[in-house]
């Protein structure tokens, strides 16, 4: 938002940068960051927040998939999280996140 601030007043990103190290210090986003973000501001984005993109969904934990791996685990509840993921064509952190989070399961010692 600072950033958007400073385009607002009309200030250049080149402007922007020295002010911005003073205030974060090592915090602060790199040259080619405020670059970036202050030609976007500059260009009339309004909204920060990321935009729905064309391709694979931002999680493949989706209803479908948390029902085939339940369905899968009734079969055979010692089934491993590898072999649901290649029986299933998901990656093993999504399953495995299904396994713990979605079905609350927990590996038994």
């Amino acid at each position: 938002m600072a950033i958007k601030f400073r385009v607002k007043l009309e200030k250049s990103a080149a402007e922007t940068i020295p002010m911005f190290k003073k205030a974060f210090g090592v915090d602060c986003l790199s040259d080619r960051h405020i670059f970036r973000w202050h030609k976007a501001f500059a260009e009339g984005l309004e909204d920060v927040n990321d935009e729905n993109r064309a391709g694979r969904p931002s999680t493949s934990s989706s209803d479908d998939n948390v029902k085939c791996v339940r369905d899968l685990l009734n079969t055979d509840r010692r089934l491993s999280v590898r072999l649901i993921s290649e029986t299933l064509d998901i990656t093993k952190t999504i399953v495995h996140e299904i396994v713990s989070e979605s079905l609350g399961m927990r590996k038994k010692l």
